[in-house]
């Protein structure tokens, strides 16, 4: 009788259970459960999967190999570093040539290199994690933080002897305009020369406290938010950091950003532990093609010489191929990677998105929004990739591309400047989208 009842009681319950998951609700959960769990992001890179299993074709990518052994051939590049990553998976960490001809020195793919504009990204996020603390609003004034900005004025003219003429500024510059290169703010000129700004990074004993307050005294080029001006707002940005967080800027970043996402060899300056991976410059000009070695100076030497107290958010920062990979798979991510979460998924939106109106970022029809190049559908068709892609490049020729629709990411690095090759970088990617085969 016992054995009876038990028997019943489990078809009972068998019964129950079969109705339960025919029932179209629970199956609809069931289905979304499961995407949720396929569509978790990866909190660290995978290896060992062929390409073809992430939608890559293993036969095509070595046009990549191809492209950049030629240039390598025709001495427009000395060496190459690239890593491409799709759903987390490494699908390519290479690299190519030398990283000193001279010595007979081949380049590795743990390789340090000066990436410049590169930068910028890196401080954009640092300004936008405070911005999620609510330290501050987007529109806010800047003289709010650096009362040097206060009563700016627009530019007129500029005389043989640096003096100028100007007029009051009609509205005041706001942290969004510094975020999207619209703040009337330049690189170098005869003004900043003479006021001592620094043009990119500085080996002498300086601070950007020192000199953002007197870039700030300085007129502008025109009204806040009626161009695209390229130029040192990102400088601004790191010393605004210093004043908002109370902590010195290259502190922050390696607090903030850099240790939680393991980004072990990104810095402002490289130590005597790691100076032999600093990758040599080359520079291209006269009227033959073909790099010789960069003379030593500033330009070459500002990582592993000097004061080492000025930190350029704009273009002082030093890392490798691998390391920023791993903060763009963190924007892929929706702002998490190892394990730590820097942004919101609704913050990244905000950042890559229009955010400079009718504007256009030069002649490349594309749009900018807080800290980086957006691709529009206009700026799609000169080139494979994907609308709402982003990214930008550092002038010493390295260049990483972010594109969320395809959870794809690309991070190439050169080192020669000034270059007559521009646009290699632009055929890498070209190389890159072909593979796919999806």
């Amino acid at each position: 009788m016992l054995c009876n009842n038990m028997i019943d009681n489990r078809l009972f319950q068998f019964k129950i259970l079969m109705k339960i998951q025919m029932n179209p609700t629970f199956l609809v959960v069931t289905f979304l459960l499961s995407i949720n769990l396929f569509a978790q992001k990866p909190q660290q890179f995978s290896v060992g999967l062929p390409p073809e299993k992430v939608g890559f074709s293993a036969e095509r990518l070595n046009h990549i190999e191809d492209l950049i052994n030629r240039k390598i051939n025709e001495k427009r590049i000395p060496g190459a570093t690239v890593f491409i990553a799709r759903h987390g998976q490494i699908v390519m960490d290479k690299a190519f040539g030398m990283n000193d001809i001279e010595a007979k020195k081949a380049l590795k793919s743990n390789d340090i290199f000066r990436i410049m504009s590169m930068s910028k990204a890196l401080t954009t996020t640092a300004v936008m994690m405070l911005y999620e603390e609510g330290r501050f609003n987007l529109d806010d004034p800047i003289s709010k933080y650096i009362p040097a900005f206060k009563n700016s004025q627009i530019l007129d003219s500029v005389y043989k002897d640096s003096t100028y003429k100007a007029h009051p500024a009609k509205k005041e510059i706001t942290i969004r305009h510094l975020l999207t290169h619209t703040a009337g703010i330049p690189y170098q000129n005869k003004l900043y020369e003479k006021a001592g700004i620094p043009f990119y990074f500085s080996v002498k004993p300086e601070k950007i406290s020192e000199t953002i307050p007197r870039l700030a005294a300085l007129p502008k080029m025109h009204e806040a938010g009626e161009k695209f001006t390229y130029g040192l707002n990102t400088d601004v940005l790191g010393y605004f950091i210093e004043v908002i967080s109370g902590m010195p800027f290259d502190k922050f970043l390696k607090q903030r950003v850099f240790e939680p996402l393991g980004m072990n060899d990104t810095g402002f300056y490289v130590d005597d532990t790691k100076k032999d991976r600093l990758v040599k410059v080359y520079e291209e000009i006269g009227t033959e093609p073909g790099i010789t070695p960069r003379p030593q100076n500033e330009w070459t030497e500002y990582p592993v010489t000097g004061a080492k107290t000025y930190f350029s958010g704009g273009a002082g920062l030093t890392s490798t191929t691998q390391d920023y990979a791993k903060f763009c798979q963190m924007m892929l991510n929706g702002g998490s990677f190892n394990n730590k979460k820097l942004l919101s998924r609704k913050t990244i939106e905000l950042m890559t998105m229009n955010q400079i109106g009718d504007l256009e970022v030069w002649d490349r029809k594309n749009k900018f929004g807080l800290g980086f190049e957006i691709y529009t559908e206009k700026g799609h068709v000169k080139l494979p990739s994907s609308v709402g892609a982003f990214e930008w490049g550092g002038m010493y020729y390295t260049h990483y591309t972010i594109d969320p629709k395809e959870d794809l990411l690309m991070v190439v690095f050169f080192q020669v400047f000034p270059s007559k090759g521009w646009g290699i970088e632009k055929q890498v990617q070209q190389l890159i989208y072909q593979s796919i085969i999806d």
